[in-house]
């Protein structure tokens, strides 16, 4: 490994663990599991789940430092230049599903590629965010995540945050129901316009800010009460989710191309959901709240000032 691969290794093996220690934390009742396993064509991880907690129904945190001789399509897709190049990836990715509806789903990610040609300079970029998809949504905790994505990315330049932000609001974007799967946050992809140790930097920065976004709003929601209609509205919308995932999402369709670990790639999907045919909720309810105010791709700072 060169030096900067050991740095971004170093970084993301600690972020894994304080995340979850203070999540186990938070929880007060279940314990991360962890399931350290090889790639066969080069590399390997360690998965960490936590399964039937207080407050998580099933979360897991996955760090994973994989190579090969062939970028996955998926990977070299919008970048043709780069296919048939060797690569090596390390990566945080991380699903929080909370039990409680009024909690909401959280994820995060942070990445590090290079890709390499015999003769020809090596290729790194980065890559990562993180995004809130509530269920019950309360305009407090929409703010808060927005101000802390807002607060990482601050130091870098005025315009990062409202890049990333329309940049997150496009990527978690279902087509195929033409809504956005949450609240968004930040995302970027291909990041290396800064030289290395700025774009380091930034990683770090939006890794450290996902415990200061997320436990704020685990702590105001967990003791809220909830009932069995609106479990079954978050089984609902965990459907979404799933779409997602299996359907448009980078990370999934990387590890599945690359030969990665199923068990550790679909650690991100909920415990349980359901979907129903042409389900709509009932107007002017809670349920309908969420699509016609939260889900609209908001400027979520602009209306709290």
């Amino acid at each position: 490994m060169s030096d900067r691969t050991e740095a971004v290794k170093a970084y993301l093996l600690d972020l894994q663990d304080r995340i979850c220690s203070a999540l186990q934390a938070e929880d007060g009742s279940a314990e991360f599991v962890e399931d350290a396993w090889q790639r066969p064509a080069g590399g390997g991880g360690r998965t960490r789940v936590l399964a039937n907690g207080a407050v998580i129904e099933k979360g897991g945190v996955n760090f994973s430092h994989v190579f090969g001789s062939g970028l996955p399509p998926s990977a070299s897709a919008h970048r043709p230049e780069l296919a048939g190049r060797g690569f090596e990836a390390l990566g945080v990715s991380l699903v929080m599903h909370p039990e409680n509806p009024h909690i909401p789903t959280s994820h995060a990610n942070v990445r590090f590629f290079i890709a390499e040609k015999e003769g020809e300079e090596p290729v790194w970029w980065f890559g990562g965010g993180f995004d809130l998809t509530p269920y019950y949504a309360v305009e407090e905790d929409c703010v808060h995540w927005h101000r802390v994505a807002q607060a990482a990315c601050a130091p870098f330049g005025e315009g990062v945050y409202p890049r990333y932000k329309a940049w997150c609001d496009r990527y978690f974007h279902i087509k195929h129901r033409n809504e956005p799967r949450g609240i968004g946050g930040l995302f970027f992809d291909d990041l290396n316009e800064w030289d290395f140790e700025t774009s380091f930097a930034f990683v770090r920065a939006i890794g450290d800010a996902y415990l200061e976004a997320y436990l704020p709003i685990v702590q105001r929601r967990k003791a809220t009460p909830f009932s069995e209609q609106q479990r079954e509205f978050q089984a609902f919308r965990r459907g979404r989710y799933v779409e997602f995932n299996l359907v448009y999402d980078r990370g999934t369709l990387f590890g599945l191309q690359s030969g990665g670990r199923t068990e550790s790639i679909l650690m991100s999907l909920p415990p349980l959901v359901r979907w129903g045919y042409d389900w709509q909720a009932e107007p002017g309810s809670e349920e309908a709240r969420l699509t016609e105010y939260f889900l609209t791709d908001r400027d979520w700072l602009g209306a709290a000032q």
